[in-house]
Order: structure tokens, then sequence, then C-alpha cells
């Protein structure tokens, strides 16, 4: 009993270490870094193009290498002057989650989300055309997908598992109600109205597409040319390395 008594007054007064989840050196929690920084993480739930939490989502937190954090910091003091804010729907992602991805990529009957996320792509040809991969750049940590949204934040509309879906490229007051500014697509539109290179969207969301591409390459980030969302910071810590642990 003794012994008992003496392990908590030592965890209480902080000699011993606390029992908790340590994250990999070099990452860090973005919320730690820049709390002010919106986080919607999409893969922890439902609303994404499987319809499910995604392997290795064990909580909704968005998880970085410290660089990559700290420069996303400058992104945000760069935009809060404009009275706007970033928001992240994907930060690191585990490879067990690309594994996942790749897995439901197979499965033909399962189309569930492919009247928002990819109405004009055959499931069939997902990983062929590049939007499903056996790697991916988000496991190195340093990669993340995001928007800006206006300051005060609108409130966002709450999905619900089986309501009817409205394609991603929709109008804005069609789609489904995120409370990003209008980028011509919601997230992770499997389909080219999300590419840079595509015009046939209306002018604010393009004017809106190069500020979040000019804030964050003035920040020293790479955009993807067919995600107007993805980009990956240059001098990344890890660039030849894939990580397999939980975001959690």
């Amino acid at each position: 009993m003794k012994n008992k008594f003496t392990f908590a007054a030592l965890l209480v007064s902080g000699i011993l270490p606390q029992l908790g989840y340590s994250l990999p050196s070099g990452f860090v929690y973005l919320k730690d870094i820049d709390p002010s920084i919106q986080q919607d993480i999409r893969y922890a739930g439902e609303h994404n193009f499987v319809g499910r939490p995604i392997k290795g989502y064990e909580k909704a937190t968005c998880i970085l290498t410290k660089p990559a954090a700290q420069a996303l910091k400058k992104v945000q003091t760069d935009l809060r002057k404009k009275k706007l804010s970033l928001k992240v729907y994907d930060c690191y992602r585990p490879q067990m989650a690309v594994d996942d991805f790749y897995q439901w990529s197979k499965n033909a009957s399962d189309t569930k989300m492919k009247a928002e996320f990819y109405p004009n792509v055959d499931k069939s040809m997902l990983f062929n055309s590049g939007y499903i991969a056996r790697y991916s750049g988000h496991t190195m940590g340093s990669t993340v997908d995001l928007t800006i949204v206006p300051v005060p934040a609108p409130k966002q509309a709450t999905y619900t598992d089986g309501q009817k879906l409205q394609a991603c490229y929709a109008p804005l007051n069609q789609r489904f109600k995120d409370n990003s500014i209008d980028m011509g697509t919601g997230f992770d539109c499997l389909d080219p109205h999300a590419h840079y290179a595509y015009k046939q969207i209306c002018q604010r969301a393009q004017d809106n597409r190069s500020l979040l591409k000019k804030v964050m390459m003035d920040n020293g980030f790479e955009p993807y040319s067919k995600e107007w969302w993805h980009f990956t910071y240059k001098n990344q810590l890890y660039p030849n390395r894939y990580f397999n642990f939980p975001v959690k």
C-alpha cells in the first residue's frame, strides 16, 4: 500500500514521466504550434470519398513535422492580416491509411460516395488515373491539405451519413456547405475541376485559388497541379521516409 501511495505522489509531482502518446522525433501537433488554425480532419470521420473513418485515424487532429507546422504558422500570420484563416483537412497520413485507400479502390461494389467525390470517374480508374496511389507524400509528414476560411468563420454544415450527395464541383450554394471561401470545388474532388489549370470555374474561385497558392509558396510550400488544396513543404525533414504511426 505504501508503494502505491509513493508512486501516486511522484506521478502527481511530475518526478515520474506521465504515461501518454509520444510522437516520433521531429513531429508536432499543429494545435501546439498555432491553435488558431482550424482543423476539419476528414479521414477521421465519414465525410470523405470512402464514406467511413480511415485506418490509422484514431483522433481528428493534425500532426506535421515541426518545420512544416512552423511554416504554416507564418502562412496563418499573413492571412490573419486579411481577416482570413487556414483550415486543414489532412496532415500527416500513416501508411496504413494509404493501404486502406488502395484496398478500397479494388472493391468495385463500394461506390457509396461517388456522387459527391468522383461523379465522372469510374471507380476502377481511380488508381490508374493517379487519384489513389500505393504511397503518399503525406506519410513523410510535411504535406498538408487545406483551404482558407473567413474570420470569423461561418458555421459549417454537419454531414449526416446517408444524406443526399451533391457533386463536389456543383455551384457553391449547391454543394456541401463547407465554410471555406469558394475554391471552385469541395475538398478531395477527384475531378479535373480541382486542377489549377482548369478555368471553367468562376473568377472569384480562380482568384481564391491564386491567393492560397501564393501565400503558401511565399512561405516555402510547393503546390500540386491536380489538387488545389495539396501543398508540400519544400525543406522536408524526412524526404525519403514513410511513417506508419497512428494519428491520435
